[in-house]
């Protein structure tokens, strides 16, 4: 494990910080470490796009797309 040091924080930041770690029950210490982890825990990319190239180097999926048969709804504007 590794320490970090953090100075001069923002009173308004601190206060919102000790709210925020009072909500989920544990330490300000502990609710800055899982907002430090769920910040850089996110993916490099976006799913969609990770999925999208994964099926393009299976050579893509073919969807039927049934067409619309529905009329749009009259709307009433009075």
């Amino acid at each position: 494990m590794s320490t970090l040091t953090i100075r001069q924080v923002d009173e308004r930041t601190h206060a919102r910080l000790r709210g925020r770690a009072a909500e989920h029950g544990r330490s300000v210490e502990a609710e800055v470490r899982a907002i430090l982890d769920a910040a850089v825990n996110r993916p490099e990319r976006n799913f969609l796009l990770s999925l999208h190239a994964a099926m393009a180097e299976i050579g893509g999926v073919d969807v039927k797309v049934a067409p619309r048969t529905d009329q749009p709804r009259p709307i009433d504007l009075s």
